[in-house]
């Protein structure tokens, strides 16, 4: 940790973790917060005491999915210094569903593996 020159002191407080929340309402808006808190914290305490909760009323906590580093976890999880919590927003659409319809749309010469071919070679090669 870093501490200054002066004995006893130091700068920065070495009984708290560091934390950090993410949160993407929508595509291209991400919001990153950092927080200080307690070692013995929980997802949900870190929530609360972030203050994301009452400034996004969308954000429902009993129907939330949540992740530290990409792996999903219980809102009772214990957090450690350095975490990375992900608030995960539900999906619009499914993936399998969207594919589905954009090859639809695109036909099959003009997507996935057909899109860069040879010149005279057969489709898909």
């Amino acid at each position: 940790m870093l501490s200054s020159n002066v004995p006893g002191r130091s700068t920065v407080n070495d009984d708290l973790i560091q934390v950090c929340l993410v949160y993407s309402a929508q595509a291209r808006e991400v919001l990153e917060l950092h927080l200080r808190l307690s070692p013995d914290c929980t997802v949900i305490q870190a929530l609360q005491t972030s203050g994301l909760l009452v400034q996004r009323p969308e954000i429902d906590p009993a129907k939330m999915t949540v992740g530290v580093w990409g792996r999903k976890v219980a809102l009772t999880h214990m957090l450690r210094d350095r975490d990375r919590i992900e608030i995960y927003r539900p999906l619009k659409v499914d993936p399998k569903v969207a594919r589905r319809e954009r090859f639809a749309r695109q036909g099959a010469r003009t997507a996935g593996l057909f899109t860069k071919k040879r010149p005279g070679a057969k489709a898909g090669y």
